[in-house]
């Protein structure tokens, strides 16, 4: 499936910032299963590209001069193949499996999570459907609604509150999943849903090792196991170090950001 991906980033200061430094995570990661036909970044400084430790292509944007808004544009097409049981072949982290059972504090795992993580999967986690088991679990404790977590709400505090997005829940996968010992990372991306309107957004899901299987990718919102709607931009622990952007800066003052995305299918000639 073909993909056209839209997406701009906007950052406006209540008063002129000195200095802005911003690692972009906005470049399809080199699997084997995707390939961006074409993909362009547009920023207000120069953009010094480089591969991560985890296989993310990553980009340093720099702004030295006085401003008072950022404006980042994504304009792209990429070709996804469909994944067999959601396995991601051509994997490119050069960090141990091990790397990703340790926890962050976004997805610390504590009782109640374990709980959670072993009534939903009683037997352990072995195949692709143990892991839509517990997605399934998930999504019925936690309801996908926006407006009472952020970027620093923590897997306990999700369970707890019951709301959330998909960030939320796959940090909550996440600590499940660790929680059993096993490793897991997160994604971040785009979707593509095959809506009536033919446009979707940015997402996150998550990606667990199964020994007889490899990398499998599971979309835990969606309760369904990753595929061609899934455009992946980076793999990594958690949110922090998968966020499309992330940075800091000297001055500023109040800091506003909106963030547009549009995903469409790519019509066939």
């Amino acid at each position: 499936m073909k993909h056209l991906i839209k997406h701009v980033t906007r950052y406006q200061y209540s008063t002129p910032a000195s200095y802005t430094i911003q690692t972009l995570r906005l470049t399809p990661r080199a699997d084997d299963h995707q390939r961006a036909l074409r993909w362009q970044i547009t920023a207000p400084g120069p953009l010094t590209e480089q591969v991560d430790a985890y296989g993310n292509i990553t980009h340093t944007l720099t702004v030295t001069q006085p401003h008072s808004e950022i404006e980042i544009r994504v304009t792209g097409q990429i070709e996804i193949d469909p994944l067999a049981q959601g396995v991601v072949r051509g994997d490119d982290s050069h960090l141990p499996l091990q790397a990703y059972c340790v926890p962050t504090p976004l997805t610390q795992c504590d009782d109640n999570i374990r709980q959670l993580g072993a009534a939903a999967a009683p037997g352990g986690i072995r195949t692709p459907h143990d892991l839509l088991a517990l997605a399934g679990a998930i999504c019925d404790r936690v309801t996908y609604e926006p407006g009472y977590t952020d970027v620093t709400t923590a897997a306990s505090q999700v369970l707890a509150l019951g709301h959330g997005v998909c960030q939320d829940h796959t940090h909550l996968f996440l600590a499940c999943v660790r929680g059993m010992n096993m490793p897991a990372r997160y994604v971040s991306g785009y979707h593509y849903a095959n809506v009536e309107d033919d446009v979707a957004s940015s997402h996150a899901w998550a990606d667990v090792w199964l020994p007889d299987h490899g990398w499998v990718s599971v979309d835990i919102t969606n309760r369904m196991l990753a595929s061609d709607g899934h455009c992946r931009l980076a793999a990594a622990r958690d949110y922090d170090s998968a966020s499309p952007v992330r940075g800091v800066r000297t001055g500023g003052g109040e800091e506003s950001m909106t963030i547009t995305v549009q995903v469409q299918r790519a019509r066939q000639q």
